[in-house]
């Protein structure tokens, strides 16, 4: 069975055409390389409520992953953990524990990690590196993690 993955990038520059998707560019090479097939890719603008809806429609249905890049930092506009937090059923603190460990600046990342029903999600940082750093920090329990919320019993 392909593991699916979804890249949600909330950037409004991005939305409104006026800056390049670089980290969604990054995430979708990073997912295909490890196995994932990306069947869905979208940019959306910042908001608390904006992020929500599109996690929640992108999560109905779904049995996968998805991971979000940007407004995990602390500007106003930075709301993506807050609409994340609000949709997930399962918070996962250790995934966004290992991100915010891979380097000091890490820490500046406010980033979430949870499930709702079969959808793993993930917030990654907006910055091209940041978000490929993030990733890496967690990519090897993704499988297993999906396996395991699936109905998997790999022990």
């Amino acid at each position: 069975m392909a593991l699916e993955a979804k890249v949600l990038t909330i950037s409004t520059s991005g939305a409104e055409g006026t800056r390049a998707d670089r980290s969604g560019d990054a995430l979708v090479a990073l997912l295909s390389e490890r196995g994932f097939v990306v069947v869905h890719r979208e940019i959306i603008p910042d908001g608390d409520a904006t992020v929500a809806a599109a996690l929640a429609r992108l999560s109905a249905n779904f049995r996968g992953l998805i991971v979000t890049t940007g407004g995990t930092g602390f500007s106003p506009t930075d709301q993506t953990p807050e609409a994340t937090t609000r949709v997930i059923e399962r918070h996962a603190p250790g995934l966004g524990e290992a991100m915010r460990a891979v380097n000091p600046l890490g820490r500046l990342s406010r980033g979430v990690a949870g499930t709702v029903g079969e959808t793993l999600i993930v917030n990654l940082p907006g910055s091209p590196a940041a978000a490929e750093e993030h990733f890496g920090a967690v990519v090897d329990v993704l499988e297993h993690i999906l396996d395991l919320m699936t109905g998997g019993h790999p022990h």
